[in-house]
C-alpha cells in the first residue's frame, strides 16, 4: 500500500520552494524503491511554515515543516512516511493552535482535499447543499441564505440573500452569475486559496446562486496576478463538466448551468462590480452609474447575481447544514465566519477563519504573534489599501461590520496588515491618494483630480508649507472625495488618509525635503 505525502501547490508555498520539495519526496522515494503517492493540495493558511509536508497516517495527518529540498533525505532517514520524530515534525496538524483555534467552515476542506478530485471533494462534504439546493428550489434556497444572515464578502456587506432575490424576482430571458475573483486589495489572498485549494467549493456555491435566480450561465473574472489560480480553476471546471456538475443537466437535474473564467488585465477597478461588467463586455474598465443595479441591468443589461467568491463559496456550507446553524456565529448584523488574511510586518502570517466579533489584538497578538521584526506595533491596516490605520488604543475593536464602521473604518475584505513603530503614517497616507490617482479610471473628477491634489498637498504639508491650512484643506478635499466620487476606489481613499491624521498627526509635522524623496 502506498504512502500519501501532501504537498502544497498553492502559489505562496510555490514562491518558496513547494515544487522543489515535491519532485525531492518523489526522487528520493524513487531510489529507496517506496512506493508514494503526491497529492498537491492547497494551503492550510500556515505560511511561516511553508513548504508544509503532510503524511496520512492511521493516527491522522502529521506535518514536517518548513520544509526544504535539503531536508528531504533526512525526512526518509527518520522514516517520516511512518509518522517519525523529525526537528521539523509539527504533529498532528489538525491539532496545531493557529488551527484548533479557529471556526473553519469555509475553509474547512483547504490544504485537506485534493482540490482536483470530484471524489475528494463529495468524501469531504462536497455536493450535499447542491443536491438540497435542487431538492428545495429557488424560493426554499434564497429563503436559507436570508435566514443565515450572509453578506457580501468581498468589502460591502450587503445581505447576499436580498441580492438574489432580486434577480430571481426581476424576469428576463437570460440571467448570469458573476463572480468577482479580482482579489487586488493588499494583505489578500483568501479567493486565491480558494481557487487553488478548494475551487469545487466555488463551482458548487455559484451553481446554488444559478439554481436560486433562474441563471444558465457563469463568469468568473480572475485578476491577471494569479496565473496559477486561474491553470487550477480552469482545470476543476473541466473535471466538474466531466462529473456532471456542469453542463445540460446539473447533477442530473433539469436545470443547466456552465461557467467560464476571464482573466482580467491588472486594472485595481475592476474589483469594483460595475467596472468589472464593463469588462467582461470587452470594454474599458470604467464604473458604471447606480442604479440600475446590476442585480436587475448587470452583465449585457440582463438580471446578474453579482458576488465575489467567499460569498459564493460560502453557500454550500448554509445549504448543507441551514441558515440557522450559520446565523449562529457571528454577533449583531454580522453572521457566520469571515476569513481574515494576516500580512504585512507579523510573525505568523496566514489565514485565520472565526466568527465575527473577534477582535484585531486577537488576530495580530494570539495568532499573528505580534511583529516579525519585533518591535512594537505601532498601526493595523484593515481592509486592504482603502481601509483604516488602527493605533494600539484601538486594536481591541471588534472585527464585524457595525463595530468597524463605529471606529470610522471597514471590514473590507478581511486584509489585516501590520506595522511596527518605524512605520510612517504621512507617508501611508500619501500612499493612499498616489494609488487612488493611479488606480482611477477616471470617469470622476473627485477621485482623478482630487487624489492628486491629495498627495501634493501631503507633500506641502511635510515640507513645512501652511501645515494648518493644508490640513484643512486635505479634510476638506476628503469630505469632497467620500461625498462626491462615482464609487468606492475614491469615496474610501479618505479612510487612511484620516484615520492617519487623527491618530498619528506627529507625523505630518515639517521634515523638509524628505518625504518626496523617500
Amino acid at each position: 500500500m502506498s504512502a500519501k505525502v501532501y504537498v502544497p501547490g498553492d502559489s505562496a508555498a510555490l514562491s518558496v520552494g513547494a515544487d522543489g520539495v515535491a519532485a525531492a519526496i518523489g526522487e528520493e522515494a524513487r531510489r529507496r524503491g517506496l512506493d508514494v503517492q503526491i497529492v498537491r493540495n492547497g494551503s492550510r493558511g500556515l505560511f511561516w511554515l511553508e513548504p508544509l509536508v503532510e503524511i496520512e497516517t492511521p493516527a491522522g495527518r502529521l506535518a514536517y515543516g518548513p520544509i526544504e529540498a535539503g531536508d528531504v533525505a533526512s525526512l526518509f532517514d527518520a522514516h517520516f512516511l511512518s509518522g517519525r520524530p523529525h526537528a521539523k515534525a509539527l504533529g498532528r496538524i489538525d491539532e496545531h493552535p493557529y488551527l484548533k483555534r479557529q471556526q473553519r467552515l469555509l475553509f474547512a476542506r483547504c490544504g485537506v482535499a485534493d482540490p482536483l478530485s470530484i471524489e475528494d471533494y463529495r468524501a469531504h462534504g462536497g455536493l450535499k447543499g447542491l443536491e438540497r439546493a435542487l431538492a428545495i428550489g429557488p424560493q426554499a434556497i434564497v429563503e436559507e441564505v436570508l435566514a443565515s444572515g450572509l453578506r457580501g464578502r468581498g468589502g460591502a456587506g450587503f445581505p447576499c440573500g436580498i441580492k438574489w432575490r432580486t434577480v430571481a424576482a426581476t424576469a428576463a430571458d437570460q440571467k448570469y452569475v458573476v463572480c468577482n475573483a479580482d482579489e487586488g486589495d493588499s494583505g489578500t489572498f483568501a479567493d486565491r486559496m480558494i481557487l487553488e485549494g478548494d475551487p469545487f467549493a466555488l463551482i458548487e456555491g455559484m451553481a446554488i446562486a444559478a439554481v436560486a435566480v433562474g441563471a444558465t450561465k457563469g463568469f468568473v473574472y480572475i485578476r491577471s496576478e494569479y496565473p496559477h489560480a486561474f491553470a487550477k480553476f480552469n482545470a476543476a471546471l473541466a473535471a466538474a463538466r466531466k462529473a456532471g456538475l456542469l453542463g445540460h443537466s446539473v447533477l442530473g437535474s433539469s436545470h443547466g448551468f456552465d461557467i467560464e473564467t476571464r482573466l482580467g488585465a491588472g486594472a485595481y477597478i475592476c474589483g469594483e462590480e460595475t467596472s468589472l461588467l464593463e469588462s467582461l463586455e470587452g470594454k474599458r474598465g470604467e464604473v458604471r452609474a447606480k442604479p440600475p443595479l446590476p442585480a436587475i441591468s448587470g452583465l449585457f443589461g440582463k438580471p446578474t447575481a453579482m458576488n465575489n467568491v467567499l460569498t459564493l463559496a460560502s453557500t454550500p456550507w448554509i445549504l448543507t447544514h441551514g441558515g440557522k446553524a450559520y446565523a449562529d456565529y457571528g454577533m449583531g448584523r454580522s453572521r457566520g465566519t469571515q476569513p481574515f488574511q494576516l500580512a504585512g510586518n507579523v510573525k505568523h502570517g496566514g489565514l485565520v477563519e472565526l466568527a465575527f466579533g473577534a477582535t484585531i489584538r486577537t488576530l495580530v497578538e494570539d495568532f499573528g504573534g505580534g511583529t516579525r521584526s519585533g518591535r512594537p506595533i505601532r498601526a493595523v491596516q484593515v481592509g486592504g489599501p482603502l481601509g483604516a490605520y488602527f493605533p494600539q488604543s484601538l486594536l481591541d475593536t471588534p472585527l464585524d461590520y457595525e463595530a468597524m464602521l463605529e471606529a470610522k473604518g471597514m471590514l473590507g475584505h478581511g486584509g489585516i496588515v501590520v506595522f511596527d513603530d518605524t512605520v510612517n503614517l504621512a507617508r501611508q497616507a500619501r500612499f493612499a491618494f498616489e494609488f487612488c490617482a493611479k488606480e482611477s479610471c477616471g470617469k470622476c473628477t473627485p477621485c482623478r483630480i482630487g487624489s492628486t491634489r491629495g498627495f501634493e498637498t501631503i507633500d506641502k504639508i511635510v515640507a513645512g508649507e501652511n501645515a494648518e491650512a493644508n490640513i484643512a484643506l486635505v479634510r476638506d478635499l476628503c469630505t469632497v472625495m467620500t461625498d462626491a466620487s462615482l464609487c468606492a476606489l475614491g469615496g474610501l481613499t479618505p479612510l487612511p488618509v484620516l484615520s492617519a491624521l487623527d491618530h498619528f498627526a506627529e507625523d505630518f509635522a515639517p521634515r523638509p525635503k524628505r518625504l518626496a524623496a523617500e
